[in-house]
């Protein structure tokens, strides 16, 4: 599975991008649920001015299919894999 985090606004407006491959990571099965969970709640459009002012919009792409989310409106799910795949995929 191929996971990519796109971090986009904030304060300074920087884009950050990130990606990770699970084929040969031995904790894939936790990264598989973590994906089906923030995929699950995300919109497939980018949603219209839908955060906060300075705050960070998201966009996750899992094998090809693309969600949007934005401060505040994150699951627990969502905000761990963007955390893993940045840290990860850095």
């Amino acid at each position: 599975m191929r996971i990519q985090v796109v971090r986009s606004g904030g304060f300074a407006g920087i884009e950050r991008r990130a990606g990770v491959d699970t084929s040969c990571l031995p904790d894939a099965e936790e990264w598989h649920a973590l994906a089906a969970g923030a995929l699950s709640c995300g919109r497939d459009v980018r949603p219209e001015e839908t955060g906060i002012a300075d705050g960070f919009s998201y966009e996750i792409t899992v094998d090809g299919r693309t969600v949007h989310f934005s401060e505040p409106q994150l699951s627990e799910q969502q905000r761990e894999l963007i955390t893993r795949v940045l840290k990860e995929g850095a």
